[in-house]
């Protein structure tokens, strides 16, 4: 899992494996998209939903300390 395999419809393709989360959560919230809830994760990592009014939503993983999105995609519905 690293964020630049994956699109998110709304952004610009990610260049690094990993992105500071303030950084990113920057870049969802300029695309329309807001955070919709959260729960833990495996490993001690942390899920983060992200919703739009058109765009499907987006499931990030963060790591354990939340300063870091590991990955984020549009999970398969």
């Amino acid at each position: 899992m690293t964020l630049d395999k994956h699109e998110i419809k709304g952004l610009s393709s990610f260049k690094r494996k990993t992105l500071e989360a303030s950084t990113f959560e920057d870049l969802m919230k300029d695309a329309g998209y807001s955070q919709s809830g959260s729960a833990p994760g495996k490993i001690g990592r942390v899920k983060v939903w992200w919703n739009h009014a058109t765009y499907p939503i987006v499931e990030s993983i963060y790591s354990s300390d939340k300063k870091t999105v590991i990955t984020a995609y549009h999970p398969e519905l």
